[in-house]
């Protein structure tokens, strides 16, 4: 459902509330809710889009700006930011969750915000890849004539999510995670709030247990702002805050991790390039991250069998079956234990020697079929089953291999010769190298 905050008396007229009424906190809002930053100023860890001068604060400075989209992972301040923009320039804001909204309710929304051009709406829409291409079509008229200004919020690629038209009228803005002293930095402020925070309650902490706090919340303020608040009411008053209460919170912690979305597609693809680069280290992180995210253990293995021919391929022929069974593996073994299976086949791609001759070779064929006339199949190469095929002359001509010494006949098999595979130099392929030169001349003698 939308929220109008009209109804809140935060943004009630087209006029900017005083400061003190518009950020009085309600006392059974979360603490994130309640720390949220009353203007651009306060907002922490993104002074590449908020510092004086960039292209934001001057947009908000003169009230002209237009349609924003913020991308960045969860609790970095999108919707903070948002807020301390309807906020000083004293417009009129609505909110709305993309999973929850719908058309009918968008309709309702737009056609409200015509009738009243001077409160100046702004369109908050959390979660803007949520919406499907007709509902980001609906605010495309209002958009373009100015009766909304639509702030999106995403934590996806807005490229690949946000459709073109709607993406090339707006402001991008990317966020980053906060850093662990800017996180460290609000839950030192909220402790000693009085006010929004948790300053009544005289809690002390040691910069150290709050710095854990922060990192153990991969720079999320408002799950660290949430977790403070956790751990603080399972206290007396008055009691510090020290490692031990952090332990439990550990315990449970959760990495950020959506399957089948963006950070499915990272991971997979630092796990990729880490095992190609011959990285091990790296290699064993992605792993780790994708199996405490609960990555299906079958996709990995599906990955690393791929991996053994498209990038060790012939410089270590042993890479292709060991990754096999591994998929098997994880078949009939299972977590936890397939975890053993990954990690053995992820070390050895990751340490195995490399090569994409395979690949090159099939790409290399492939282009030639393409762009060259099909070459028909020499007579002696052909199959000889069948009356017609012997009338045919088909196979007659034909040097059977193993009659010559080393098993090299010379006969061509292709009527125009193609140089289509290339052996590198590492691992086994350097003896598939030097096998092949000696064939080479082994042909060529026997030609002549």
């Amino acid at each position: 459902m939308a929220r109008d905050d009209d109804q809140d008396s935060l943004f009630g007229s087209s006029e900017p509330e005083p400061a003190a009424a518009a950020s009085a906190p309600a006392a059974h809002q979360p603490l994130a809710a309640r720390m949220r930053p009353r203007s651009l100023a306060e907002v922490v860890g993104q002074e590449h889009i908020t510092r004086a001068g960039s292209l934001l604060p001057r947009l908000i400075a003169t009230n002209r700006f237009g349609s924003l989209l913020f991308h960045g992972p969860p609790g970095c301040g999108k919707t903070s930011i948002a807020e301390a923009i309807a906020r000083e320039t004293g417009s009129r804001f609505v909110r709305v969750n993309a999973v929850m909204s719908n058309v009918a309710e968008l309709r309702e929304i737009l056609a409200l915000a015509r009738r009243r051009p001077e409160a100046r709406t702004i369109l908050f829409i959390d979660e803007l890849h949520r919406f499907n291409k007709s509902q980001q079509d609906l605010l495309l008229p209002d958009v373009e004539e100015g009766s909304v200004r639509l702030i999106g919020a995403t934590t996806h690629n807005p490229g690949f999510y946000v459709n073109p038209p709607l993406l090339s009228r707006s402001h991008l803005f990317r966020l980053e995670p906060l850093a662990t002293a800017a996180v460290a930095g609000v839950l030192r402020r909220a402790l000693a709030d009085a006010e929004r925070g948790l300053g009544a309650r005289g809690h002390t902490a040691e910069d150290k247990v709050l710095a854990d706090l922060a990192v153990l919340c991969d720079g999320d303020l408002r799950r660290a702002l949430n977790a403070l608040e956790v751990i603080a009411l399972s206290l007396p008053e008055r009691a510090p805050l020290t490692g031990r209460e952090l332990e439990v919170f550990a315990r449970e912690r959760r990495i950020r991790y959506d399957a089948d979305e963006d950070e499915h597609y990272d991971t997979i693809s630092a796990f990729i390039k880490s095992c190609r680069g011959s990285d091990p280290d790296a290699a064993m992180y992605w792993l780790a991250k994708m199996l405490a995210g609960g990555e299906d253990p079958r996709f990995i293995a599906r990955r690393l069998v791929i991996l053994a021919s498209e990038d060790v391929g012939l410089a270590d022929p042993q890479a292709l079956p060991l990754t096999v069974a591994a998929h098997h593996a994880c078949d009939f073994i299972g977590l936890p234990e397939a975890e053993l299976t990954l990690a053995h086949a992820t070390l050895y791609i990751a340490t195995a020697p490399k090569s994409n001759s395979a690949t090159l070779a099939l790409g290399e064929a492939h282009r030639v079929l393409k762009e060259q006339p099909v070459q028909p199949v020499p007579l002696p190469l052909r199959d000889k089953g069948g009356q017609a095929s012997k009338q045919a002359g088909h196979g007659k001509g034909y040097l059977y291999s193993h009659d010559f010494p080393e098993n090299i006949s010379g006969q061509a098999c292709l009527e125009k010769p193609l140089s289509l595979y290339t052996p590198k130099t590492a691992g086994w392929e350097a003896k598939i190298a030097d096998r092949l030169a000696r064939w080479r001349e082994l042909r060529a003698q026997l030609r002549r």
